[in-house]
């Protein structure tokens, strides 16, 4: 289930560094939040759908590599995204 994409359109414009950024980290992470929220909410209502959970349990995962990556290259814009995401500090591995 893809993202709507006034919404991605939304979310790289607020996180891009520049016009036209789809490839930073930081947009990367916020468009998988997006989607991550959008999965959610579909998995309160359909509770039973196996399938999207494995698909969240992958997108949760994979954000997790880039999170893990952002943190080693830049702690503070690491941790300034977070906070504006909303998203839990997890500590390395």
């Amino acid at each position: 289930m893809p993202l709507d994409k006034a919404k991605k359109q939304e979310v790289i414009k607020t996180y891009g560094l520049k016009d036209g950024d789809t490839g930073s980290t930081e947009v990367q992470i916020a468009v998988m939040q997006a989607r991550i929220a959008q999965i959610t909410e579909h998995l309160k209502v359909n509770k039973k759908d196996f399938h999207s959970r494995a698909g969240l349990l992958k997108l949760v995962g994979k954000r997790r590599r880039l999170e893990g990556y952002m943190r080693d290259r830049d702690v503070v814009k690491y941790r300034e995204l977070m906070q504006r995401l909303g998203i839990r500090e997890v500590k390395p591995k």
